[in-house]
């Protein structure tokens, strides 16, 4: 099984996390989140994830064999997903 780069997996979780946290009735959002969480536990053996948000970056919080690391993202590159999704009336049907 090929894996996802710990930095592709991060990135899709938090894109994913973002959408699922605005759109909090969409289960499908909810359902990526978490099968990325999975594929952050298993596959990268990650605990702990947090996230922080400042005006320019979301930073990423969490543990790998007992270490605290941190990784960060551009703001508005994260966000992208969230904003294509809302941008298009297709997914915003009530």
């Amino acid at each position: 099984m090929i894996s996802l780069r710990l930095e592709d997996a991060l990135f899709n979780w938090l894109q994913i996390k973002i959408v699922a946290e605005a759109r909090t009735d969409d289960m499908a959002a909810e359902e990526t989140k978490l099968f990325f969480e999975e594929i952050l536990r298993d596959d990268h053996l990650l605990t702990d994830l947090t996230t922080s948000t400042d005006e320019m970056r979301i930073t990423i919080s969490y543990q790998h064999e007992g270490m605290n690391k941190t990784l960060m993202f551009d703001r508005e590159l994260a966000e992208q997903l969230l904003t294509d999704i809302n941008s298009n009336p297709k997914y915003n049907n009530e």
